[in-house]
């Protein structure tokens, strides 16, 4: 019984031990990253649904690299509802770097895309408001998901 007692001892002080080296190897808490939106253009539409290519920029404040593994958005053109969805493939910003990405982005919301249509028309202006916001999921064990919300212009003559 004795040496039980021993070797659960010298068992539980290895763990303890094994606990504390594996909190101080342990990043800082990883700040989130600003996504702004670079571009966006339509690269296909019909009566039902709309596709635009909408590009990505993604700023690391971290001093550790950012593997992503998806970003949930919603994206706001003009204040409507342009779109939501998830990113298509990972990816990783290099630590207190940039990536840029390509978004494909569906929508089915005829409506809106009217309303932003009329909005511009008439106005000579390719320069639109956006609000882009969501989560990003790093592809890093116990990383809880990091919120962004931005907001800026994007000229959807650039291409």
């Amino acid at each position: 019984m004795k040496k039980y007692l021993n070797w659960m001892r010298a068992a539980s002080v290895l763990l303890v031990m094994l606990g504390i080296s594996g909190c101080a190897s342990t990043p800082d808490k990883l700040q989130p990253p600003r996504l702004t939106v670079v571009s966006a253009s339509m690269t296909s539409a019909d009566v039902f649904s709309q596709q635009f290519r909408v590009r990505i920029r993604v700023a690391n404040p971290n001093t550790v690299a950012l593997p992503v593994k998806s970003i949930h958005y919603e994206l706001f053109l003009e204040g409507d509802d342009f779109a939501e969805g998830d990113s298509d493939a990972p990816f990783s910003v290099p630590a207190n770097g940039e990536q840029e990405f390509d978004l494909t982005v569906r929508t089915h919301f005829v409506s809106s895309i009217g309303r932003l249509l009329s909005r511009l028309s008439g106005s000579n202006r390719a320069v639109v408001q956006y609000t882009f916001s969501g989560h990003v999921v790093v592809d890093k064990m116990f990383s809880p998901k990091l919120n962004f919300a931005e907001s800026g212009a994007v000229d959807l003559s650039r291409r």
